[in-house]
């Protein structure tokens, strides 16, 4: 098809994107020199046409003639090798988390109650009590002296926790999810090998001999961030910029973000155009002056999960994003609030990427007293015309109470 579409002369082409089935089309279609626009079904739906898959066709080339298709959004090739390793990953951590909720659910039905004493059963002393009693050893003391030092429940009450009916099924069960569980751990630390593979092999983008800015102390980079290898360095190197500044992104949602839309903010005209694509404008309804629905447009982008993400964890963070958010989420609430400072963050993101720029906290006090000042100046301005509004009336009374005394 490529070959013949060449031999005719065409030098674009418009698809729909389907499903998965566009892919190899398009990869064909790129290699062997075509401009292909990829198109936005959406886009086309409401327009006047017949919808026979002949008739569709022939419509769709009128409409890229008279060029009114755009061209939908596609990273880069090694953005997109980058962005298939991390969603790869990102499975395996889903299954790997069923399978923890999994045993927790059979743990419970053996009357184990583990997850009342201990916060996560996935960690040191979880696993290490589950292996032991898929070892055999019942005695719930011995069981207990397992835990780590730093465990705040005492040695009485995670024992109290461990007596269980060890019904046979149940252990089979909890033995299967636990080896599942492992197996999803070791594609984990394979996906983190290939990711920081391919990661060597981008380019550079930071200044030769520049390090990124030393990491703040009170930010956690998850616990299902890659531990393998320096994934703030790398990603600082290939977009010469550390987005893990910007307060509720950490390390985890930074290499989310530039996986699904790179390091190439020329590609959006401006931030607007940006936060536009990841669905976090107002796109309100209106038809005859009355708006029918207002919110957002549904978008599903995982870029845009991360920012809400990172801006749901501003709540407690004492900085001058969090600040703004509290603020946001007394005037109009939680969801609509993180809406707002998730499409902040995009801007935020946008300009750091395309132009370079450092983000700097202003830090709390300064927020605060910002919106005080602003609060109270209207106030003081009613004030000042209502003063000089009774400061009129009285020199208009002295002056006609003179008049009259003539």
């Amino acid at each position: 098809m490529a070959g013949w579409l060449k031999s005719c002369g065409i030098d674009t082409v418009a698809m729909q994107s389907t499903g998965v089935y566009w892919l190899p089309v398009y990869e064909i279609l790129t290699e062997e020199g075509l401009l292909v626009f990829l198109v936005n079904a959406r886009h086309t739906k409401n327009l006047p046409g017949r919808k026979t898959d002949v008739q569709e066709c022939q419509w769709l080339l009128q409409l890229h003639t008279f060029g009114l298709l755009n061209n939908s959004f596609r990273p880069p090739e090694e953005i997109c090798v980058l962005r298939a390793y991390w969603r790869q990953r990102a499975e395996h951590i889903s299954s790997a988390s069923a399978c923890i909720q999994r045993m927790q659910k059979v743990l419970t039905e053996m009357n184990v109650q583990l997850a009342n004493v201990i916060s996560d059963i996935s960690g040191l002393t979880g696993l290490a009590i589950i292996q032991a009693i898929l070892d055999g050893e019942r005695d719930r003391y011995k069981l207990a002296d397992l835990a780590h030092a730093r465990i705040q429940a005492t040695r009485e009450e995670i024992a109290r926790s461990l007596e269980g009916n060890w019904r046979k099924e149940l252990l089979f069960i909890v033995q299967q999810e636990r080896n599942l569980y492992q197996i999803y751990q070791q594609q984990i630390a394979e996906c983190d090998t290939a990711l920081a593979a391919h990661l060597q092999t981008l380019d550079d983008k930071s200044e030769p001999g520049s390090q990124p800015p030393p990491a703040k102390t009170y930010k956690r980079a998850g616990s299902n961030a890659p531990t393998s290898f320096d994934l703030r360095g790398e990603l600082y190197r290939i977009s010469g910029a550390d987005l893990t500044q910007i307060d509720g992104i950490n390390i985890t949602n930074a290499q989310t973000i530039i996986a699904e839309v790179g390091v190439d903010m020329s590609r959006f005209p401006s931030e607007a155009h940006f936060a536009s694509f990841l669905g976090l404008c107002p796109d309100n309804q209106i038809t005859g002056g009355k708006v029918l629905r207002r919110g957002t447009r549904h978008v599903e982008n995982r870029a845009a999960t991360a920012l809400r993400m990172a801006a749901a964890s501003l709540s407690r963070c004492k900085t001058y994003l969090g600040a703004k958010f509290r603020r946001l989420r007394a005037r109009l609430g939680a969801p609509k609030a993180i809406t707002a400072m998730a499409h902040m963050l995009a801007r935020l993101v946008y300009r750091m990427l395309r132009y370079g720029e450092k983000y700097v906290d202003k830090g709390m006090a300064y927020y605060e007293g910002r919106t005080t000042r602003r609060d109270i100046e209207p106030m003081r301005f009613a004030a000042f015309r209502k003063g000089r509004r009774n400061s009129a009336w009285k020199s208009l009374s002295i002056r006609l109470l003179h008049n009259r005394s003539f």
